[in-house]
């Protein structure tokens, strides 16, 4: 009999029950219903189990499995544990089978400490060989943020099928460590594991979206297409991501054009792409197009239709998409939403009115909020608001890991020349173990990806890099350029703060690709594409447009907020950013 309903299963089971076999063949089928379908019952399946005199390891392997996928998954580790009390004489022992959706349960809870005492049991158990069980510890140990020995897991399998590569390039990709999954990716192109699936696919894109690989992205989309999965939904949205992301929006549009069907998704990483380039006209002619289509916004097409607004300086649309969003759209405003607004006034100078806004919302600020119209106090020179909001930042940080707001505080202390205060800010860092995050670009070259650190000097060119960023700025002083020292919020000599400056990490990638590159003529429709982790600061961002103008050499810098593109000169921020 085929069950579709719980009334349908407790008649069914009632009938078992009145024929006095416990054991009958369709108890099992009752059980997986109650426990495993979307119209079961969590709790009957467990009435079900705990009236069995020796249920065997299907029963608890499918509660276990049951739970790991409710909205409790500590249920799960909370029946094993009591399943490991019971294996001398009720419960089986655990196997290959049990293991996996407990790991699953840890990855959810992000329990790392019992993953590993889990791990340990594996062991023992003599299961850790099987490799659905070595899936689940990859992606319990990436998800973790313990991608390292995800790895040592990975390493030590004898045969790896695509599964196996992609979970463990997915891993590094979330443990925000996109270069090595691209190289894992090429490692594994090179051992000819061919049988790719869209889930490698757009692992692969989002480590080129991260690092601006495009090279090798380009490389990807070929090989999507050659394995006749280019097409798929998710696989060209990733595609437009990466495009997107690594500064070619045309190439973006390219891809959503050729698209037949396109879902929510597609067109909101295109819009969302043509907003991050300042095309902002153009992805509100697209949200609009969209609804025309009948497709229904989600929350991060309202995000991307805001940040479109945001970096158009648009408050009064901005505004008007934010308050209609519930109504028109079915969406209920996040703090990400209200935070494009603060944004939105923030940069344009309006700090009254941002700080107005946010005492005026619905929901609860976050520290992201407060962070950013410090931020543009900061910048605006309004020191007095910016030191009375910081008691907001201080009250949210009091019991959390967040370095970026500290570095902040600090930040702001500097800027009013109150150094007692910004030293007291780095011994509270100091005290909890919070480390600055460290500035870094990235920028590809003959399909490998080059990172530098503020004064880098390890990399294997640093003496020519160096040599041609002082051939850059001699140049730039000739043109009347001088460093901004303000920038550099350290209690230092101006000459020193100079020399801190000219050492910035986007400086030293732009000296990198100037070089390599070169300025002769066959070669200048090339352009220098940088990824930067922070966000851009004054000096460096005049820096670029006046060496765009100088070398006559477009360059385009994505940092963390949006994407520079730099030409004769000018860049297409307007400089709002």
């Amino acid at each position: 009999m085929e069950i579709s309903t719980m009334s349908q299963a407790m008649q069914l089971h009632a009938h078992v029950l009145k024929s006095g076999n416990n054991h009958h063949q369709n108890l099992s089928t009752i059980f997986t219903f109650t426990a495993l379908s979307p119209s079961g019952d969590l709790t009957y399946a467990r009435l079900i189990l705990d009236s069995l005199s020796t249920p065997n390891s299907y029963y608890y392997n499918t509660m276990i499995r049951a739970y790991s996928q409710s909205p409790d998954p500590t249920q799960a580790i909370s029946f094993f544990l009591s399943m490991l009390q019971h294996t001398t004489n009720l419960a089986p022992i655990p196997d290959n089978f049990t293991y996996p959706f407990l790991l699953k349960s840890c990855a959810r809870l992000r329990l790392t400490h019992f993953g590993k005492h889990l791990h340990g049991l594996i062991f023992k158990s003599g299961t850790s060989s099987d490799r659905y069980v070595q899936h689940s510890l990859i992606h319990m140990y990436s998800v973790c943020g313990e991608s390292g020995l995800a790895y040592k897991v990975f390493d030590t399998m004898w045969e790896r099928d695509v599964v196996s590569w992609t979970s463990m390039i997915n891993g590094f990709v979330d443990d925000d460590r996109p270069i090595e999954a691209i190289r894992l990716f090429e490692k594994m192109m090179d051992e000819g594991v061919v049988d790719l699936n869209d889930a490698t696919v757009v692992s692969v894109l989002r480590a080129c979206a991260d690092t601006g690989a495009l090279s090798l992205g380009k490389r990807v989309h070929w090989v999507a297409m050659e394995e006749k999965i280019g097409l798929k939904a998710n696989v060209s949205t990733a595609l437009i991501d990466m495009y997107a992301k690594c500064g070619c929006v045309e190439s973006a549009r390219q891809v959503f054009d050729e698209i037949v069907e396109k879902d929510v998704f597609t067109w909101t990483a295109m819009i969302s792409g043509l907003a991050s380039h300042g095309h902002c006209q153009e992805a509100i002619d697209m949200f609009n197009l969209m609804q025309e289509l009948g497709v229904k916004p989600d929350e991060r097409t309202m995000t991307a239709v805001l940040s479109a607004c945001r970096n158009a300086g648009w408050f009064t649309e901005g505004n008007a998409y934010l308050r209609s969003m519930k109504k028109k759209y079915g969406v209920r405003p996040t703090v990400q939403h209200y935070g494009c607004m603060v944004d939105l006034l923030a940069r344009a100078g309006r700090l009254e009115d941002a700080e107005d806004f946010i005492n005026k919302m619905t929901i609860e600020p976050d520290m992201v909020l407060w962070r950013t119209l410090i931020w543009a106090c900061k910048v605006h020179k309004d020191l007095n608001r910016a030191e009375r909001l910081i008691k907001h930042l201080e009250h949210l940080t009091i019991d959390s890991s967040d370095s970026g707001s500290l570095v902040l505080i600090g930040n702001v202390y500097a800027s009013s020349g109150k150094w007692h205060d910004k030293a007291r800010t780095r011994k509270l860092m100091n005290k909890k173990g919070l480390v600055k995050p460290p500035g870094s670009s990235k920028i590809e070259f003959d399909g490998e990806i080059h990172e530098f650190a503020v004064g880098d000097s390890g990399h294997p060119e640093a003496e020519a890099i160096y040599a041609k960023l002082d051939e850059i700025e001699e140049l730039l002083r000739r043109s009347g350029y001088e460093p901004k020292v303000l920038e550099v919020l350290l209690e230092i000599e101006d000459e020193e703060k100079a020399f801190q400056l000219s050492h910035h990490s986007e400086k030293l990638a732009l000296a990198f690709g100037l070089s390599k590159i070169g300025v002769d003529h066959d070669q200048s429709h090339q352009v220098v594409r940088i990824v930067k982790n922070l966000r851009s600061c004054g000096d460096c961002h005049a820096f670029m447009k006046l060496v765009s103008k100088i070398y006559q050499r477009e360059i385009v810098m994505r940092d963390r907020i949006r994407f520079h593109h730099f030409k004769n000169g000018e860049c297409s921020c307007k400089d709002y950013w």
